[in-house]
């Protein structure tokens, strides 16, 4: 990076103080106090190459995005991960509790077990929303590769029904066409298809926001575009400090544009659920 600024030399120790200046930066963004109150988060996990100690491994890293009453977005949360797991979600969920979060209406996400167990734990009351773009992907890897792109068509477009009834009829019509054919695919549209409406109770939301994770899925496609250039990451602290300064990039962009959601929106819907309550 310092010799793309036109910078040849720099002293071990001149990295040293520019990391520790980083760090206390990107750890004051980490731990930074959440307000009460995100209407919806977005949950994915990218992987990349890390040194551990003499070997190399593929490790997970967690990020968090949210919506918050105002609208505004927010990444919420950067955390490294070995594993992925009920406790290793958990983990990561009870920081942002401690951070300060209180209620969650809307968590989306794919169907890792452990992710929604520990939604489901950490955050009582929140909906559980399955991506509908990982949904897709698990039922076309049933699928043999000559009917992909026809079954794909008509698959996609249960999530542009106008209603969630509309839905669950048009799914019933593509399951009863390929059940003897792919009868293992339409087991699994079968089994996930109530998770992967639930963005339909969220009336005035933006279903291309709340039906998936694709906010993210982009954003960490611009990640990994400049983590490819590193290659193997010689620490996981590394990894952390250049997804992190990447990521606060992001958030100050979001903080002077216009909001994500209306917070009319949020303000009309808060009130249908105290209504409901």
């Amino acid at each position: 990076m310092a010799k793309s600024l036109g910078i040849e030399n720099l002293s071990a120790s001149q990295v040293s103080e520019i990391n520790k200046g980083l760090d206390e930066q990107i750890a004051a963004f980490r731990t930074r106090d959440l307000d009460a109150e995100y209407p919806i988060l977005w949950i994915d996990a990218i992987y990349e190459k890390i040194r551990d100690g003499n070997r190399v491994i593929s490790m997970a890293i967690l990020i968090v995005k949210g919506v918050n009453s105002q609208g505004v977005r927010e990444i919420l949360a950067v955390e490294p991960m070995y594993n992925e797991s009920e406790a290793t979600y958990t983990a990561v969920f009870e920081k942002l509790k401690e951070r300060g979060i209180q209620n969650v209406w809307l968590a989306v996400s794919d169907a890792h077990k452990g992710n929604q167990a520990a939604v489901k734990k950490c955050f009582l009351g929140c909906t559980w929303q399955r991506c509908k773009i990982h949904f897709m992907r698990n039922i076309m890897a049933r699928v043999s590769h000559k009917d992909k792109g026809i079954l794909y068509e008509k698959v996609k477009q249960i999530w542009k029904q106008p209603t969630r009834e509309d839905a669950l009829l048009y799914a019933q019509r593509i399951v009863t066409e390929y059940r003897d054919r792919y009868p293992e695919a339409m087991e699994c549209l079968e089994a996930g298809l109530e998770d992967s409406l639930h963005y339909f109770a969220f009336d005035g939301f933006d279903h291309r926001k709340t039906s998936s994770t694709n906010v993210l899925e982009r954003m960490n496609e611009e990640i990994r575009r400049r983590s490819r250039v590193v290659g193997v990451f010689p620490s996981v602290e590394s990894y952390v400090r250049l997804i992190t300064c990447y990521l606060m990039e992001y958030a100050e962009d979001w903080s002077i544009s216009r909001n994500y959601i209306k917070r009319s929106r949020i303000e009309e819907f808060r009130e249908k659920m105290r209504k409901v309550a």
